[in-house]
């Protein structure tokens, strides 16, 4: 189903690519359009995240155009950028990127819920407690799961065989 990287040398292995999303503090998730939601144009949204156990895992508003799009069709990709590097001389860059294809999930379990806004938190307010944060907006936004299905991990050729 999915293709394999036609730059096979520059595939990054699965463990490079987890710790790119581990530590990477945003992405552009790209969802699939819907004629009747917004013209047909797809949409791409930068976002922030947390991986855990092949999902990754976001927070959002309870309405608008994102949760449209995902209500009609929730298969999206996310892509994050790790490394840009310009090397003006060379007419390229030294880059590090990972995409996540998948499903994206609409989390109604408040345990799921409470476990996705808990893992948001220790990535993006680490030594804070959380709790009255979280006991507060709980019902004011949603949690979304991507379940990946297909992970890719890639870096420029410049890279290949250093290590950082």
């Amino acid at each position: 189903m999915f293709r394999k990287m036609r730059r096979a040398v520059q595939e990054l292995s699965r463990d490079d690519t987890i710790k790119i999303l581990e530590r990477a503090t945003n992405g552009i998730l790209a969802i699939n359009s819907s004629p009747d939601v917004d013209e047909n144009f797809p949409y791409a949204v930068p976002i922030s995240f947390a991986y855990h156990d092949d999902k990754i895992y976001f927070h959002s508003a309870l309405t608008g155009h994102k949760i449209d799009l995902l209500r009609k069709n929730p298969r999206v990709s996310f892509c994050v950028v790790d490394k840009d590097e310009i090397i003006p001389e060379k007419f390229t860059t030294a880059f590090k990127s990972v995409i996540a294809f998948g499903t994206m999930e609409i989390v109604e379990n408040n345990d799921d819920k409470l476990f996705g806004l808990r893992l948001l938190a220790e990535k993006y307010s680490p030594g804070f407690d959380s709790t009255d944060e979280i006991k507060h907006g709980i019902d004011r936004c949603l949690v979304l799961i991507l379940h990946i299905e297909h992970l890719t991990g890639k870096q420029g050729k410049e890279l290949i065989g250093k290590s950082e």
